[in-house]
């Protein structure tokens, strides 16, 4: 007999009380209904036998989809789990418990995630021994909640506020065959403030670090306010001791990239920051063309370009990045500190969604294009060097030919050096699915997506032959190249604007030393002359080692002095391979 068995942070368990449950995680009256979130059912008394496996020899896979903020999340659940005796492997076939984090945000994302369950579903059936647990976790797993427990395609659906229940979900189903559990409630708090995540690769050089979760914008087209609910930030303090611990580690980190849903609206309104910041100006959006749906903003406490500030203090070598923002909240105070601070990178995603003020007034995003543009005219007088990367839908419900050609028209003028270009797909619960009609054939939709792509490479290709080749730019190495071989050694690294390089490995200069030979190692800087642009990768020759410091203390004569001496040495010395 098979049983279903349903767990929620709605349901008294023997570690939390009720009381203590309905203060943390009340739904508010104008969101969604606690039945929308909590599943409910009762054990069913039979059928106790127990898996021989505990969670002090548990294995669990995890693979993740979708954007960085689930690879984040996907830090934490490895944190907890670790925490709780688990070990992570890195084969499907060698664990008990295969975890999909999964995305939401359009159909295509979701198509993946059933085909992976479907695989691992055929699978199982040929398995003599005991079939691994099955859990789908994130935004997926919050959208569909028990729907993608039918046909047995998963044993365990947890969303991203519900993660610290997973250790004791997973407990739960390797002690009753057969069972399910289901935990998908929201939350008005939780961030995960006190988890230190878990990196896969510990040695990257970059490190993703959550400072808010959740939405309040209400954009017409997305899931996202109804799959990681209302905004909240993180405290202050935890951040920064975040990356403090970073910076410590035995491979220390060189890139921070602060992430959130809505990045750029964090605000800090804990007791003690408010105490901290007590006199803090109100909230401003990026210029008089914006509005907020959400109207609760201002007051004291801690900003983002407060936060931005502060970790940038940490250490002068440490880069600066962070997504995914919204074109409102842009303050002036924030596009000055940029341009102020040389560890705070030159690179900013501006997300326009479309170049039609109609199409953005049915979208909710709260601006026009003229405000759009305006924003774009500051930004780049304040930071001259800027790279602008944004996000586009084609077909939005009733967009006509002439909207169309509004959108082509801002990419032609903006010259994107990044852009990621989707199609419309309508998602459920979002204002657009209840109040319109996705009314734009599938195959208008993918003409116009193919000639938005067709844009973008023609002028990122322009720019990047205008801006890039020729110049020298300071590049964070990360590692070998996707396509580096034993016999064609190549390394790549980002630039300050956030473009791929690729180069050989050599021996280089040293900034104090130009007739030195030296190896760069990942999460050094090296200076490499661009020679080519491939679309929106670089590539290039490394000429020498430095610092993020020194290099920004170098005037553009002496930056070409440099270039000059180390081209003469090396046009009478053999250029060797750092291998």
């Amino acid at each position: 007999m098979t049983r279903r068995y349903f767990m929620s942070s709605g349901v008294v368990t023997a570690k939390r009380t009720l009381s203590s449950l309905l203060k943390a995680r009340q739904i508010p009256k104008d969101g969604l209904t606690l039945s929308d979130f909590v599943s409910s059912g009762k054990n069913n008394p039979e059928n106790t036998e127990m898996s021989s496996v505990t969670s002090n020899d548990t294995t669990f896979h995890m693979k993740t989809y979708g954007c960085q903020m689930n690879v984040s999340d996907s830090d934490i659940v490895r944190s907890l789990l670790l925490q709780h005796g688990m070990t992570e492997v890195s084969s499907e076939e060698d664990a008990h418990v295969l975890l999909t984090n999964t995305c939401a945000i359009r159909e295509n994302a979701e198509q993946k995630v059933w085909h992976r369950l479907r695989t691992i579903q055929s699978s199982k059936k040929n398995k003599k021994q005991q079939p691994p647990i099955v859990g789908v976790l994130g935004c997926m797993a919050e959208r569909l909640k028990e729907g993608l427990l039918q046909d047995g395609l998963a044993d365990l659906v947890v969303g991203p506020d519900a993660y610290r229940d997973l250790p004791t979900l997973i407990d739960s189903l390797l002690e009753k065959e057969h069972e399910t559990a289901v935990n998908v409630q929201l939350s008005l708090e939780e961030t995960y403030a006190d988890v230190r995540p878990v990196r896969r690769d510990q040695e990257n050089v970059s490190a993703f670090v959550s400072i808010m979760r959740g939405c309040n914008n209400m954009c017409s087209y997305c899931v996202v306010p109804f799959t990681r609910g209302r905004e909240r930030s993180r405290p202050y303090d935890s951040i920064l001791q975040e990356v403090q611990q970073l910076l410590q580690e035995e491979n220390p980190v060189r890139e921070i990239i602060l992430l959130g849903q809505n990045v750029n609206s964090y605000h800090d309104r804990s007791e003690v920051a408010v105490k901290s910041r007590p006199n803090t100006n109100s909230y401003s959006t990026s210029n008089t063309g914006f509005t907020n749906l959400y109207r609760l903003r201002g007051g004291a406490g801690h900003y983002f370009a407060d936060l931005v500030e502060a970790v940038s203090d940490l250490h002068p070598e440490l880069r600066v990045r962070f997504t995914s923002p919204h074109p409102k909240d842009y303050p002036p105070a924030l596009l000055q500190l940029m341009s102020e601070r040389d560890n705070i990178c030159s690179q900013l995603h501006l997300p326009a969604q479309s170049g039609s003020t109609a199409v953005l007034k049915r979208m909710r995003r709260g601006y026009t294009r003229e405000a759009y543009l305006e924003l774009i005219d500051t930004v780049q007088s304040i930071i001259p060097e800027v790279a602008l990367s944004s996000d586009f839908i084609a077909g939005f419900c009733g967009e006509t030919e002439a909207d169309h050609e509004d959108t082509l028209s801002l990419m032609e003028h903006v010259a994107y050096d990044q852009a990621f270009l989707f199609a419309y797909s309508m998602r459920g619960k979002t204002h657009a699915q209840r109040t319109m009609t996705d009314d734009v054939p599938t195959e208008v939709k993918q003409r116009r997506l193919q000639e938005l792509i067709d844009v973008y490479r023609t002028k990122v290709q322009e720019r990047n032959d205008k801006l890039e080749v020729g110049g020298l730019r300071l590049v964070l190495l990360e590692g070998p190249s996707r396509k580096s071989s034993p016999d064609k050694p190549s390394w790549t690294g980002r630039t300050d604007q956030n473009k791929r390089v690729v180069f050989p490995q050599i021996l280089c200069s040293a900034q104090d030393s130009l007739d030195a030979k030296v190896k760069l190692t990942p999460g050094e800087y090296g200076v490499v002359e661009i020679t080519e642009a491939r679309g929106h990768t670089l590539r290039g020759q490394l000429l020498w080692r430095t610092t993020l410091k020194a290099f920004s203390e170098l005037t553009q004569n002496q930056l070409n002095d440099y270039q000059k001496q180390i081209m003469g040495l090396r046009m009478t010395e053999p250029i060797a391979t750092s291998h």
